[in-house]
């Protein structure tokens, strides 16, 4: 059977770029639909039904931030930020904002390609699993709609989130290290500095935090652990 064309919204304001990437990628088997401000950016992500979304730090009317914030409230479509400012601040506020994956101005395209292709391993599971639904203490994944109930509610979570539940999850009651979490979800060894993992730890916390309590605790020097 042959795989269907991934399509991706490209929000970027540099033409010249926009040409370069819209190339490369259809090359390698990509649908690339651009604009180039945040506003429309905004829109056509909305009402589009795209498999990832790249989207510019740096944007006319609504800058890359604030569509994100925007769109993480009604949509967990797995998004790739790209921005010419590498200081931790703004690797950190685009990660709080919601994004998958977070990659510094300048690039090569082949680094960008292999980031694409690992965020759309993560959100996509084509591939039939044993078990079609994940739970511990409370807590119910669906594989296959990749929804999450907590307590019986729903519980709004990104892409990546859903991937740190499952392992966290399929581990209930022993520690996962940070290397073991990392290497999954990224595909490489954890770097004592980065701060991304922790990041989305942090959001699941708060998600699930009930009655001043969460199942995620932290093994320090170690990793994490699904403790219900």
């Amino acid at each position: 059977m042959t795989p269907s064309i991934k399509s991706i919204l490209l929000i970027e304001d540099d033409t010249e770029l926009t040409s370069l990437m819209n190339d490369y990628f259809t090359q390698h088997g990509f649908k690339i639909d651009a604009v180039h401000d945040g506003r429309t950016g905004l829109g056509r992500a909305l009402e589009g039904s795209y498999d990832l979304i790249i989207l510019d730090v740096m944007l006319p009317v609504l800058d890359g931030f604030e569509v994100l914030r925007q769109l993480r409230k009604r949509s967990a479509v797995p998004v790739i930020m790209l921005t010419a400012r590498v200081g931790q601040p703004d690797r950190v506020a685009g990660l709080n904002s919601g994004a998958d994956d977070y990659l510094p101005k300048p690039f090569g395209p082949e680094e960008l390609l292999a980031r694409i292709r690992a965020v759309l391993r993560r959100t996509g599971h084509t591939e039939a699993a044993p078990s079609r639904v994940v739970e511990a203490g409370g807590l119910q994944l669906n594989l296959t709609t990749r929804q999450v109930t907590y307590l019986q509610e729903p519980l709004e979570i990104t892409a990546l989130e859903f991937d740190i539940l499952e392992i966290l999850v399929r581990a209930a009651g022993r520690t996962v290290t940070r290397d073991e979490l990392t290497a999954a979800l990224y595909q490489r060894p954890a770097t004592p500095y980065e701060r991304s993992l922790d990041v989305h730890i942090s959001h699941l916390r708060k998600k699930l935090e009930r009655d001043g309590s969460t199942p995620i605790r932290t093994i320090r020097g170690s990793g994490y652990q699904f403790a219900p």
